[in-house]
């Protein structure tokens, strides 16, 4: 059970870090070889899309995994789902094209909306077999349906980039090229790897019942794919394209750097869905195991920030001409610091969704969501991207109040501030290497000393936690 614990990880680790290295490979190409108000105005449009096709899919995705993993009328909800997003995705790209011809000025000053569209129509239409595949724990046929887009795209962008062909134009149908790959490819591997039988025919039966088990995910899903992308779309409503092509820069590495968290998180809800399978009634080890993954994952999460703060100014400046290091020094300080809590809120949503909990995950996204529109709108008019990533981080530490407040685990409840204690050992790290010192490489080497040594000496970091968290995993794939 072990071994194939690690495999997982593993498989899944391979495929988020090529994703990862080639999504950067990807935007870096376009950031130095595009204006800042193209580049703004792609990654607005993009924002725009991935938000509106994720509430197409209506919480659909996750109540199927959960379904597929343990094994629960899988055969019929998922040709279901695949019914759902076909004709969701052709309703909402039509909808796209009418508002086109209703309102011709917004759309002729954001022409790169609709073309890009196109593409990602394509990725919406795939994304029941990647979910297939996360359900059934092949995560091999899913690093191989993952990571084709972007290779493609990667490869591309650099030929074009290397032969000074790079235009908007040709990086449109590039994009479009790579999502259209995509959908080919998994429906290949949907057919001849997975073999999971499935019927593309409309049941209005199977699909009613389909949604009437999603429905207390819905509202979650919409507000929380709406507050992943919010600050871009008000960024470039609000403020200017070029704000946002800085902050975008910024929140793009940020993304890359909560790499751990994309790694464990689809192992996380599979392995969750079997240990809860019964409800909250858990033994004390696996409480105190849980308890245990999560502290590291915190711990790991403010390793991550604490480098990334010590190298940022120096290596971006030096990558990108000084067009996105010092001009974002102070927006990525406030998103690291965004990392623990969001580690933490991941955890315990996957917690809630294994145990069923879907009316609690509505109310805790919808407050989520008007804190973060209320904040977001306001902070921006004032401190632009800064402001933007303040909103953020204030609505994640309200997530994690609520999230802790109402945990169904005992163990997990009023334990919101399980992450301050690494977050501060970091931050008087960084504060003291810097200090004491003006090299780069001394400061991060001394910072992390500092801090693997408040940890230690606090006992916050103990062998104990890593062998009790491996026992929680492994019974986690033996329930």
């Amino acid at each position: 059970m072990r071994k194939k614990i690690i495999q997982d990880i593993s498989l899944n680790s391979a495929q988020v870090i090529i994703n990862q290295l080639c999504g950067l490979a990807i935007f870096y190409i376009l950031s130095v070889n595009l204006e800042k108000n193209d580049f703004g105005e792609i990654n607005w449009a993009l924002a725009v899309l991935l938000t509106a096709f994720n509430i197409l899919s209506f919480g659909i995705d996750q109540a199927v995994i959960k379904k597929i993993a343990t094994g629960n009328n899988a055969d019929i909800m998922f040709p279901a789902f695949v019914m759902h997003v076909f004709f969701s995705g052709l309703l909402g790209y039509g909808l796209f094209v009418s508002c086109g011809f209703f309102f011709k000025d917004f759309f002729q000053s954001h022409q790169v909306l609709l073309a890009l569209g196109l593409g990602k129509l394509m990725v919406f239409f795939s994304m029941p077999f990647k979910q297939l595949a996360t359900g059934m724990e092949r995560f091999k046929s899913l690093l191989y349906m993952s990571v084709c887009s972007n290779i493609l795209r990667c490869i591309l962008l650099t030929v074009f980039a290397f032969m000074n062909l790079l235009s908007l134009k040709n990086i449109i149908l590039i994009f479009i090229a790579g999502d259209v790959a995509e959908l080919l490819l998994c429906l290949l591997i949907a057919k001849y790897q997975l073999r999971f039988p499935v019927t593309y025919r409309w049941d209005k039966t199977n699909y009613i019942n389909l949604i009437k088990e999603s429905l207390p995910l819905l509202g979650s899903s919409i507000f929380s794919t709406v507050i992943v992308r919010l600050d871009w779309i008000l960024l470039g409503l609000l403020s200017s394209n070029i704000i946002l092509a800085n902050y975008s820069f910024a929140y793009k590495v940020f993304e890359v750097a909560t790499l751990p968290l994309l790694i464990i998180a689809p192992v996380l809800i599979t392995r969750f869905s079997k240990v809860f399978h019964n409800g909250a009634d858990i033994t004390d080890a696996k409480r105190t195991g849980l308890l245990g993954l999560l502290k590291l994952e915190i711990i790991v999460s403010c390793l991550v920030a604490l480098v990334l703060n010590i190298l940022w100014v120096p290596l971006i400046d030096i990558i990108t001409a000084n067009k996105y290091g010092s001009v974002n020094k102070s927006v990525v300080l406030i998103l690291s610091a965004c990392m623990p809590v969001l580690y933490f809120n991941n955890f315990l949503w996957t917690i809630h969704l294994a145990l069923g909990e879907f009316k609690r995950l509505f109310y805790i996204s919808f407050i989520s969501l008007i804190v973060n529109l209320i904040a977001t709108a306001i902070l921006i008019h004032f401190f632009s991207g800064e402001g933007a990533a303040t909103a953020y981080l204030l609505t994640l530490f309200v997530q994690a109040v609520l999230f802790s407040r109402y945990a169904g685990v005992r163990k997990f409840r009023n334990s919101v501030f399980v992450f301050m204690l690494p977050l501060m050992y970091a931050m008087a790290g960084g504060f003291l290497a810097n200090w004491l010192f003006a090299n780069t490489w001394l400061i991060l080497i001394t910072a992390i000393l500092i801090y693997f040594a408040c940890l230690i000496l606090t006992k916050q970091l103990r062998r104990d936690d890593w062998e009790l968290a491996v026992q929680q995993s492994r019974s986690g794939q033996a329930t």
